[in-house]
C-alpha cells in the first residue's frame, strides 16, 4: 500500500516539512553521486548512528559521547539509496504537513527530531552492539505517522494498492492504513536489514506524545466528501 494524498487541509506552509525533504534530498544526491563509493561508506561509517560505538561511549569512553549523541541526528538525513529515500520522504510529505500545521513550525521541528532520537534508542535498547550504522528518516517519520494517527484517525487516505498483477486506488481511513503499517513493523521485527524497532519506537513516541505538543492549538478537520 502506497498513500498518495490526504484530505485534511493545512492552514499554513509547511516550511519545516519541505526543509527536511530537501535536506535529504541534497545528502542523498551528495553521497550517492558526487561521492565514491569508499567515501559515502566513510560518510555513513562517521555520521549514522551505531549502537555498539554508542554502547562503548557510554560504559567506557565518556568524551565520544557527545559526538555519538550527534549522529542520531545526522543518521536522520542519510539513506542507502534513492528508493530508500522517495518512500521516507512520500510519507513525511503525505502525513507531516498536516502535523507541522497542527502543532507549529517549531513544535514540529523539536518534535521531528525527538521522535528520531526515541527511535534510535529503542533500536539501541533492542541490539546495543551491532556494529551497522543506522541511516535513514524513518524513525523520526514513523513518530510523525503516530501523531497523525491520534490527531485524525478518520482522514481518508487516497491508497495505491497492489493486489498480484492488479493496481488499484482507494480511499482507506488513516485508523486502518496506519494501523496495518505499524503491525507490519512488528511482523518485520523479526527479520534483518531493516532497523524495525526504531520504527515501533518512534510510531509510540508519536502517539504517546503528540498531544503535548499540540497544547492550545486548533486541530484542523477532515474535508467534507463531494
Amino acid at each position: 500500500m502506497i498513500p498518495l494524498k490526504d484530505n485534511i487541509p493545512t492552514r499554513t506552509f509547511p516550511i519545516i516539512t519541505i526543509s527536511i525533504i530537501l535536506v535529504n534530498i541534497l545528502t542523498t544526491l551528495w553521497t550517492r553521486v558526487a561521492l565514491t563509493g569508499d567515501q559515502a561508506e566513510l560518510v555513513v561509517r562517521q555520521f549514522g548512528f551505531v549502537p555498539r560505538d554508542f554502547l562503548v561511549a557510554l560504559s567506557s569512553e565518556p568524551l565520544y559521547l557527545p559526538f555519538n549523541l550527534l549522529t542520531v541526528g545526522t543518521s536522520m538525513f542519510l539513506h542507502a539509496g534513492f528508493l530508500h529515500l522517495v518512500g521516507n520522504m512520500l510519507y513525511l510529505w503525505i502525513f507531516g504537513n498536516n502535523i507541522e500545521d497542527a502543532m507549529g513550525h517549531g513544535r514540529f521541528v523539536a518534535f521531528y527530531v525527538l521522535s528520531g532520537a526515541a527511535a534510535a534508542l529503542t533500536q539501541f535498547s533492542v541490539e546495543p552492539s551491532a556494529a551497522v550504522p543506522m541511516i535513514g528518516a524513518s524513525g523520526a517519520v514513523s513518530g510523525v505517522l503516530g501523531a497523525y494517527l491520534i490527531l485524525y484517525p478518520y482522514a481518508r487516505i487516497k491508497t495505491l494498492i497492489f493486489i498480484v498483477i492488479f493496481i488499484t486506488t482507494v480511499e482507506l481511513p488513516a485508523i486502518v492504513l496506519l494501523t496495518v503499517w505499524f503491525f507490519g513493523q512488528i511482523l518485520l521485527s523479526h527479520t534483518g536489514g531493516v532497523a524495525w524497532f526504531a520504527h515501533i519506537g518512534g510510531f509510540i513516541f508519536g502517539m504517546v506524545l503528540v498531544k503535548i505538543f499540540v497544547v492550545g492549538r486548533r486541530v484542523a478537520r477532515p474535508r467534507a466528501r463531494t
